[in-house]
């Protein structure tokens, strides 16, 4: 992504986020009233360890815009639509899980021991997401696709997965479902599931299509996400 493009992105986000505060300035406390699901839920919003739930992701956000630079161009890529959709299921995932509100309640309560579990569990998934994208180098795309010389990458987390960076970000919303402990985090993780379960077939596919048998014969010596159980 160029700079002038990333510093319209930027903009365009400030001024989204500038005129949801402005509507939930004039509207919020007719719609509090209405859906009380609405309302803060304080506990979340002055939880520091929520908070902190958030730094992983940003580490993961500008590690990839710098790691993206590097990456070789495209010969065949899925549709705009297509990766349209995944960028908005992925990221209302997280806006579900991450939300300081009521909602649906909570599944566990506020804790630091719970905390440090679940800040564990995304900080692995930073890792293992990062380790891949490196074995990756250049074959790495955000949305499906097939690069120019592209390689079927067998080496690090890819010798037993198919799917590491999948596997860490999951991990990511897992632990980000644990560290906020509310059943919307729920629904977001099930959501994000959705995502890349969606992306992984389409993927899957893609792959295929460019080595054959190849292919196919690394999909019988690996495992999609999890070793041993998909």
């Amino acid at each position: 992504m160029s700079n002038m493009s990333q510093r319209t992105k930027i903009i365009l986000n400030v001024l989204f986020l500038a005129v949801l505060w402005m509507l939930a300035k004039r509207f919020g406390g007719g719609l509090i009233t209405r859906f009380p699901a609405l309302a803060y839920d304080k506990t979340t919003f002055v939880h520091r360890q929520a908070l902190a739930a958030c730094i992983p992701w940003v580490v993961f956000s500008i590690y990839w815009e710098i790691a993206a630079r590097n990456a070789a161009a495209a010969k065949k890529s899925e549709s705009k639509t297509s990766r349209g959709l995944h960028i908005l299921l992925a990221n209302l995932a997280l806006a579900l899980e991450i939300a300081p509100i009521h909602g649906l309640g909570r599944f566990v309560a506020t804790s630091l021991p719970i905390s440090v579990v679940g800040f564990t569990v995304e900080t692995l998934g930073l890792c293992t997401t990062i380790w891949a994208r490196r074995h990756l180098g250049s074959n790495w795309s955000g949305e499906i696709s097939i690069k120019v010389e592209h390689q079927l990458i067998r080496s690090g987390p890819y010798k037993r997965l198919r799917h590491p960076i999948y596997t860490g970000l999951l991990a990511m919303y897992i632990g980000t479902a644990i560290v906020t402990g509310t059943w919307l985090a729920i629904a977001g993780l099930a959501m994000a599931l959705f995502a890349y379960w969606r992306k992984i077939s389409l993927e899957e596919t893609n792959l295929h299509g460019a080595f054959g048998a190849e292919y196919d014969a690394y999909r019988r010596e690996t495992w999609a996400l999890v070793p041993g159980i998909f």
